[in-house]
């Protein structure tokens, strides 16, 4: 027994550097976040008053964080959406037995394997009316198109959620394909033999297969979206106004910008309980589920 206490004293010991690592730099900003959200903690203007719940109150009635709230929630269904429909096309496509089969995937994942904020700015660059990419690729079809894209609400939304689903599509239509994989051919070869077309076999075979990696990803990838900040921080810096300023990039701003430590503190604290709250249904929902 005094033996067994002895290694687990000299276990303690050597586990305890990586516990007060993982206190310090996870368990306690935390605990300081949250007792900053109670604050009007403001560096420009020097304050550091007790204000309650007075900074969770002025989320629910900030216009700009409406704004960034409303943006958030089109982003997320938009990109998942994209995700999802072709992210499956991809996936089905890679799974063709084609020459160069392993070079293709290789050169599919190209784009996720870029850095976000290398990717933003060049797609800045891109969606410029004078000299981008994208308008003039356009003009091979119309030469009179002009359109300035990241200075309008509707196309500097469309080109943000554009852009992400280029970046992150193909990890979601290879992870979508580690799922194909498993799938033994016998199925479609006696669906064949039934009379099955593609179109029959991929609703009545494929989908119900894949569709617990379908909703698995999706959990994942709606909380990346959820918590996305380099995409926009690069490419628009929430703009034009502060119509594609994402919550996180909300958050950015105002502790770093309007140095609003407190307000920023209460935001971020309200976004960790909505993520933990999607985490605990999303867990609980993939286990009823039932496939």
């Amino acid at each position: 027994m005094y033996v067994g206490k002895k290694f687990m004293l000299i276990a303690w010991i050597f586990v305890l550097p990586a516990l007060c690592i993982r206190f310090f730099t996870t368990i306690y900003p935390i605990f300081e976040t949250f007792r900053i959200s109670f604050f009007d903690v403001n560096l420009l203007k020097g304050t550091n008053e007790f204000v309650g719940l007075q900074n969770y109150m002025n989320i629910f009635h900030d216009p700009k964080m409406i704004t960034s709230l409303k943006f958030t929630v089109l982003f997320v269904v938009g990109s998942m959406l994209g995700h999802i429909i072709l992210g499956i096309v991809l996936a089905l496509i890679l799974n063709m037995k084609i020459k160069a089969q392993k070079v293709l995937r290789s050169i599919v994942l190209l784009p996720w394997a870029m850095p976000t904020v290398v990717i933003a700015i060049a797609a800045k660059w891109a969606f410029n009316n004078e000299y981008g990419l994208v308008n003039d690729f356009i003009r091979w079809f119309n030469p009179d198109f002009k359109l300035d894209w990241l200075i309008h609400t509707d196309t500097a939304r469309l080109a943000v959620i554009a852009v992400d689903l280029w970046k992150d599509i193909p990890f979601f239509a290879i992870l979508i394909l580690a799922g194909l994989q498993f799938i033994p051919s016998d199925l479609y070869e006696s669906a064949k033999m039934d009379g099955a077309g593609p179109i029959q076999s991929f609703f009545k075979i494929t989908l119900p297969l894949i569709s617990k990696n379908i909703f698995i990803l999706s959990i994942f990838f709606t909380m990346w979206r959820i918590t996305m900040f380099d995409i926009v921080y690069a490419m628009t810096s929430g703009g034009p106004g502060e119509d594609t300023s994402l919550i996180a990039y909300r958050i950015t701003t105002e502790a770093f910008t309007n140095m609003n430590t407190g307000y920023a503190a209460s935001i971020a604290i309200v976004l960790f309980i909505a993520m933990a709250i999607l985490s605990a249904i999303s867990t609980y929902a993939a286990k009823k589920v039932d496939y």
